[in-house]
Order: structure tokens, then sequence, then C-alpha cells
């Protein structure tokens, strides 16, 4: 059980970092058009999400070594109004990414785990999700606001100090969790999703041993995200001590009804960057160094696995 829950409990709060694509406008032409729609995805127990423009798909390795596939209708509300709407669509993109990585968390568990004697059940799954929201909320906005007020300085400098802790927090909590055997695995699989959406969106003849020569840094990675956000958080977090006083309670439920600011400001910054060429590139370089933690180098067969799950989203034999 311990072990099934801590992949678990880190697959859970990746949810709040899913890749950050930009939608395509028009279906394309042509295969060398078709490679210019933007792909997103995330790593699962034992397999990996992608989604297509249509279609989202998922491949797990079962235990016995053959590759469980499945999709469903990727019918996103981002291409109506008002949710394509800037600012709106980046909270838009988050929900609709947590709702479904949370459908295909729970079956990557079931075929991963259906011949162990372990099994992941709605108890276990439940009480993650509970575990995930207790740690997003404890670790990540209250321990480094209460971190921040120690130094007792004025609010702007209390803001920066709380964004400085928080950057840090969640990369210790990385770096810590990085070091058990399960959740390196579950970081290959990010790697390997990755390299597989780096080596499409590049026109590399799509096998897995063309996938490994790929970087495992993406500049749309959720993990990227998360660090603009924690900057984007100082600005906008600010205004929160002047207007509701110095009531820790009052503070942190300020910071979460503020979430969706932050989110859709963060998504409209990695979007403008990733559609920038090689300036938006440099300009979240910084930002991309984090992927090192989260994601390992993958063997052929996790890339496999990647590139089953692109095929089966984009609902295609070969690429």
């Amino acid at each position: 059980m311990f072990k099934n829950f801590n992949i678990l409990l880190f697959t859970i709060l990746n949810l709040f970092s899913s890749e950050a694509e930009a939608e395509a406008e028009s279906e394309p032409e042509s295969e060398s058009e078709s490679r210019k729609i933007p792909v997103g995805g995330q790593a699962v127990i034992e397999g990996v999400l992608m989604k297509g423009k249509k279609l989202w798909g998922l491949a797990v390795r079962k235990p016995s070594g053959e590759i469980f596939k499945d999709s469903w209708p990727n019918s996103s509300r981002i291409e109506r109004m008002p949710y394509k709407l800037p600012l709106i669509r980046g909270v838009v993109v988050m929900c609709e990414m947590m709702a479904t990585g949370f459908k295909a968390l729970s079956k990557s568990a079931e075929v991963a785990l259906e011949e162990t004697q372990e099994k992941l059940t709605f108890k276990d799954m439940l009480f993650s999700i509970f575990a995930a929201v207790i740690a997003v909320g404890g670790l990540f906005i209250a321990l480094p606001l209460f971190g921040a007020k120690l130094f007792n300085l004025p609010p702007l400098y209390t803001n920066i100090i709380e964004g400085v802790l928080r950057a840090l927090i969640f990369i210790g909590y990385v770096a810590i969790i990085g070091l058990w055997k399960d959740i390196r695995e579950v970081f290959k699989y990010h790697g390997a999703e990755h390299k597989t959406i780096n080596a499409f969106e590049k026109n590399f003849k799509m096998t897995p041993e063309n996938i490994l020569k790929c970087s495992r840094i993406h500049p749309r990675c959720g993990t990227s995200f998360l660090l603009i956000a924690v900057i984007v958080s100082i600005i906008v977090f600010s205004p929160v001590k002047i207007l509701i006083g110095n009531n820790f309670l009052y503070q942190v439920l300020a910071r979460i009804i503020l979430i969706p600011v932050v989110i859709g400001i963060s998504y409209e910054i990695i979007k403008l960057a990733s559609n920038s060429g090689k300036f938006g590139f440099c300009v979240i370089a910084p930002f991309l160094s984090l992927q090192y933690l989260t994601t390992r180098e993958p063997n052929l067969k996790q890339a496999e696995v990647a590139l089953i799950s692109l095929k089966t989203a984009l609902n295609r034999e070969a690429i």
C-alpha cells in the first residue's frame, strides 16, 4: 500500500502542473501540418497520457509486459466563448487536465496493479486526494506565508520572501521524493512523454530509438509552469495584506481564492513564450532547469509506451 500511495500522491500533485499546450485553430491539411498541432500530456502509473486535438490517448504497461491502450473524446470548452478568452482559458485548461488526469490515473492504477496482490481501492484514491489537497494547501500556501511573516518586514519584502520560500519548498519536495525508486519510475515516464513530444514536433521518424535521442526538457512542462506561477504569485498576492490586514487565516483563504488568477496569468506567459521561438525559450530557460529533477532518462520500453499513447491520441497507427 505504501509504495503505491507514494506514486499516487505524487501523480495527483502533478495534476496541478500538467502540460499547458496551445490550442490549434484549424484542421491540418497534411502530415507536416499535423505536426504543428501542439500536443500535451502527463505521466501516470506505469504509463503516459497524451492529448491530441480530438482525443485523449492513454497507454499503460501491464505487469505481463503487454501495453494497454484506451482513448476518449477531447471535448474541451476552450474552443468556445467565453472559455477561450485570455486568463480564463488557463483556468479552464487546468480544470480539464485535472479532471481527465484523475480519470487516467485511476485507469492506470487499475491496469498496472491488476496482476499484483496489492490493489488500489477507492478508499486509497480518496485518501490520496485528501492528502494531496492538504499537502498543497499546507506546504505551498500556509507554510511559506508563515515563514515569511517571521521576518517581520514590509509587505513587498514579505511577499518576495514568501515566494522564494514557496519555490524552495517545492524544489526540496521534488528532490526528496525523487530518491524513491517507484517515484523515479514515474519520472522516467515523464521524461519519455517529453522526449516523444519533442520528437513529434521536430518531425523525427517516430520510433522508440529516435525518441530517446531527443531532450527530456520541454518548454510547456507544468513544472516550469509552477515556478513561473511562484513569480506571478508575488505580484498577485502583494495587495492582500494591505486589504485584509495581518489575520493569518484570512491571508491563507485570500491566496486560495486568488489561485485561479495566478494560474490564468502564468498560463498566458507559458503560451506566449512557447509561441515566441528562441526568444521565448530564452525567457523561460531558467525555469526549465527544474525538469532535470522531475524527469529521468527513460528506457526503450517506456519510450514505446509514450509513443503508443501519442498514436492513440492522434488516432493513427503510424506518425
